[in-house]
């Protein structure tokens, strides 16, 4: 009888704290999202009314792509594909370099991170091949492949490592040493020491360069793909400019951002699977 008034004061006291929360909640989660949206939106209507020769305002865009909205996947012929194709096309390069690069930084930055020589032997080369705009690697890709879309993965490839490189070092470098210790004395193989003590460790910071090395390679993609031309979201900006009109352009400006953050949300969340905490 006891333990049922209990169960019952505490869910009293739940839904008096729940309804507390719950307008700071709806307040956070979407109100003051939705203000920030309004305010780009105003801004852009004042812009645009300012200078009506050079900009549409929100309604005359939303009528202008209306065709891109309703049909994204549309097929009219060999180059008029929906805006939906287009996504998909960058998005494959995208993936496809993001993984080649996970693929070679991870356990380059174990290499780093668990041994000196490694680290001074290749230190140097991160730090000179880091500042190097993802564009200048453009002209070499293109000359090793020449073909466009492998060069395009190429950029992709190369401009993701560091990132994830750094913080997979970072994180390995900054497991205790007394973990590493206590499995020394317990004659723990290496390979076990990775497993179940360096890799759990070190996976937050792996996330992280995952997630920077992610954005960087959206970003990357549409300035590559305006200069290599072909099928994907760049080019799209790119001719749509090309033939004024900006209508478009604001459309897949706002398609690349929501891909964006989609792409940075579903990492999160495997993050969070992986090492059994929520996303921040």
């Amino acid at each position: 009888m006891i333990f049922q008034l209990n169960l019952a004061t505490l869910a009293v006291a739940g839904q008096a704290a729940w309804k507390r929360v719950r307008p700071i909640v709806i307040r956070d989660a979407v109100l003051l999202p939705a203000a920030g949206f309004l305010g780009i939106i105003i801004l852009w209507w004042a812009i645009a009314l300012v200078n009506p020769e050079l900009m549409p305002t929100p309604p005359q865009a939303l009528v202008a792509n209306l065709d891109y909205i309703l049909n994204p996947f549309y097929q009219r012929g060999p180059g008029d594909l929906g805006i939906g194709w287009l996504l998909l096309a960058s998005l494959r390069r995208v993936l496809l370099g993001f993984a080649l690069g996970a693929a070679v930084a991870i356990p380059v930055g174990f290499l780093i991170g668990m041994s000196k020589p490694a680290m001074m032997a290749l230190n140097p080369i991160i730090q000179i091949f880091k500042p190097v705009s993802p564009l200048a690697w453009l002209p070499i890709a293109l000359a090793i492949f020449n073909l466009a879309d492998p060069s395009a993965i190429f950029v992709i490839f190369i401009t993701s490592l560091w990132p994830t490189i750094i913080n997979t070092a970072l994180g390995v470098s900054s497991v205790s040493k007394d973990y590493i210790n206590v499995a020394r004395v317990l004659e723990m193989p290496r390979w076990r020491q990775i497993t179940k003590i360096i890799l759990p460790a070190s996976l937050p910071y792996i996330f992280t360069g995952l997630r920077i090395s992610l954005g960087i390679a959206w970003l990357v993609i549409v300035a590559v793909e305006m200069l290599t031309g072909g099928v994907g979201i760049g080019f799209f900006v790119w001719d749509e400019w090309s033939r004024l009109n900006l209508s478009s352009v604001f459309l897949a400006v706002l398609v690349i951002g929501l891909t964006g953050l989609l792409l940075d949300f579903a990492v999160a969340k495997i993050e969070s699977l992986v090492i059994h905490r929520r996303p921040a």
